[in-house]
């Protein structure tokens, strides 16, 4: 009886020894290939058991999930020779485990080796294609388009594809760095001399119009006012006029009256004539008489 349960127990035993080493799983998060002899005969697994000869054949297993390069900052020139740091990052992922093995033998480390050498290459091309104006503002988005577009045609080769490429930092070296400055200060300086420029000349146009409609203004006042005061003097005179031939004695008494107020309403003026003048006529005789 014992002798039947420990044959049962080995049985069951060599059973599960030939079943771990027969089979592997492969999950949702996993790219697998099996090899026999080295050379690649099954691939494109569905998650799940599968099986294999052992010893004769093994099972490469790699990552399904998006993969990220941080690589450290990438010197390179743009259209004008002027250096700059490039700080990026890419993201990526296997998709033809086949072509990733047969390029790489398998390892990731040599992947991301190759990878980033492509990528490297992609960022010193693009670069120097543009200004520095090009790369650091105006065609920042169509410049990581460029470089993801660059780098993904070389990926394809070793089983890779590029899922993004994005630069995270864009620094000009510490050499070339003052002389941008003095540039970028200098173009400054001369924007402003020319706003200035412009300025004074706006300034000048509008003063002179300025002087120019004042002129007009003023002669168009005095023109006026010369009118105004002929056509005064003309009503004043056929007023005295008309006066006069109303009742002469009475335009006489007003005059004289008028003359007396200009010629001795002042004080301390000094007036010297003859009593008997006829400028005292209404004050020596109370009824306007000789």
């Amino acid at each position: 009886m014992n002798s039947g349960r420990f044959v049962v127990v080995i049985i069951l035993g060599l059973g599960l020894l030939v079943f771990g080493l027969t089979a592997f799983t492969v999950n949702e998060r996993e790219l697998a290939i099996k090899l026999q002899v080295g050379k690649v005969v099954t691939a494109n697994y569905e998650p799940g058991i599968h099986f294999k000869i052992p010893v004769y054949q093994t099972v490469r297993k790699f990552p399904a999930r998006i993969l990220k390069i941080d690589d450290d900052p990438q010197r390179v020139f743009t259209l004008e020779r002027t250096g700059m740091q490039v700080d990026f990052f890419v993201q990526w992922r296997i998709v033809d485990e086949v072509a990733f093995y047969t390029s790489t033998g398998g390892s990731l480390f040599m992947a991301v080796d190759r990878l980033r050498e492509i990528v490297r290459n992609s960022v010193v091309t693009e670069f120097g294609k543009r200004t520095v104006q090009q790369a650091i503002s105006v065609e920042r988005e169509a410049l990581m388009r460029d470089m993801l577009a660059t780098a993904a045609t070389t990926a394809q080769g070793l089983g890779i594809e590029l899922v993004d490429f994005r630069v995270k930092q864009v620094e000009f070296v510490e050499e070339a760095r003052n002389s941008v400055y003095n540039r970028m200060r200098e173009e400054r300086a001369r924007v402003a001399a020319e706003t200035r420029a412009q300025g004074r000349e706006h300034e000048s146009l509008i003063r002179s119009t300025a002087e120019k409609d004042r002129t007009i203004i003023l002669a168009d006042a005095n023109k006026q006012g010369q009118i105004i005061r002929g056509e005064g003097d003309a009503k004043a005179a056929q007023i005295y006029a008309d006066a006069y031939n109303q009742d002469p004695e009475f335009y006489a008494f007003y005059r004289s009256i008028d003359a007396y107020q200009n010629s001795m309403g002042k004080s301390g003026d000094i007036l010297v004539l003859d009593p008997n003048s006829d400028f005292f006529r209404y004050l020596n005789n109370a009824d306007g008489t000789r």
